[in-house]
């Protein structure tokens, strides 16, 4: 038995000198064959390129797990970006050089944004929004002082949610940085699929049929804007235009997913209360930008000419809809 040992050894000592390790794996029994096939290119240093262009290939195409994606952002949007997270930390890790900011100018819910302050991606992430009531929310969390945010936290952990009390904060006029932030955090919950543009209904049946209260988590809220306040220092909010925004930031690392209008999609209007723009202006200002850009849009047939009309590369990736449905959008690079 000590001679099977040592021979076992001196084997994977002579393998270590070649560049191969043992690795043991766990494989879903569906996958065996393919693993199987795959074993002669593991071992061989030859296949690590197309190994790795495999890998990515994949991931595209496979629907990101939003359950397996750290939240960090208050909002819930139904153009929120938890499932592009993956898609953005490798476009930001996969650059030369760190890139020093990122800017975010159509913010939103800011998903991109914060992960990529919360995990070091850049050395600063700023962030621009046109919209006066998700502009209070980061003005209030980034901007504000200890007590408003303070103040936003204690509101959220006291309130009842009942159709009296969510009609009559949303029917408010508030004045104080912390309680319009709660009136928009108020309207993002309770309001169907997080809308904040006029119009939208409130939450009816809600989750596991809970209403009104199925969407509010009061201390998961408090516990993520805590976690973005940590990372203050790292972000900075201006509310404003995003091609003005664009312009004044030559040079920094562009996230660009801006409401989805182009094409004649109806959407976009639905669901933001900003929702014209000139997209043409948008693939151009990211053309002409120096530092890189990555843009999210509807995979339509007008879209990819208008990147390709600008030089842009894209690419598309699966994303799954509220319902569970796999659809894909578009990934538009600045080569």
């Amino acid at each position: 038995m000590p001679q099977v040992l040592t021979r076992q050894a001196r084997r994977l000592e002579d393998l270590a000198k070649r560049g191969i390790v043992q690795a043991n794996i766990l494989v879903h029994e569906s996958n065996r064959e393919n693993l199987e096939q795959l074993r002669p290119h593991l071992v061989d240093e030859q296949s690590s390129t197309a190994l790795a262009s495999l890998i990515s290939d994949m991931a595209s195409k496979t629907p990101t797990n939003v359950a397996q994606v750290s939240q960090i952002s208050p909002f819930r949007y139904p153009g929120g970006k938890t499932w592009f997270v993956p898609t953005a930390r490798r476009w930001l890790l996969d650059m030369e050089n760190k890139p020093d900011v990122l800017l975010e100018p159509f913010a939103g819910g800011a998903m991109i944004g914060l992960t990529a302050a919360k995990e070091g991606l850049v050395n600063r992430v700023k962030l621009v929004e046109l919209d006066d009531e998700v502009a209070s929310v980061w003005e209030c969390l980034i901007n504000g002082s200890d007590v408003d945010v303070q103040k936003l936290c204690e509101k959220i952990l006291n309130f009842t949610v009942t159709l009296e009390n969510v009609q009559s904060t949303i029917a408010s006029k508030p004045r104080s940085i912390s309680n319009r932030a709660f009136r928009t955090i108020v309207k993002n919950r309770c309001q169907r699929g997080g809308i904040l543009a006029p119009g939208a209904g409130l939450v009816k049946a809600g989750e596991s049929g809970k209403g009104l209260s199925s969407r509010w988590y009061p201390e998961t809220l408090v516990k993520r804007m805590k976690a973005i306040r940590e990372i203050q220092d790292r972000i900075s909010f201006k509310q404003g235009d995003a091609f003005e925004a664009i312009a004044s930031n030559q040079g920094a690392a562009l996230f660009l997913d801006p409401p989805y209008t182009a094409a004649g999609k109806k959407a976009g209007k639905r669901l933001y209360t900003h929702n014209e723009l000139d997209h043409d202006k948008l693939f151009q200002a990211a053309a002409d930008n120096p530092g890189p850009a990555l843009l999210t849009y509807d995979d339509t047939h007008e879209v990819r000419e208008l990147a390709a009309s600008h030089g842009l590369v894209t690419g598309d990736i699966a994303m799954k809809s509220t319902h569970h449905v796999v659809m894909r959008e578009l990934a538009i690079f600045k080569a």
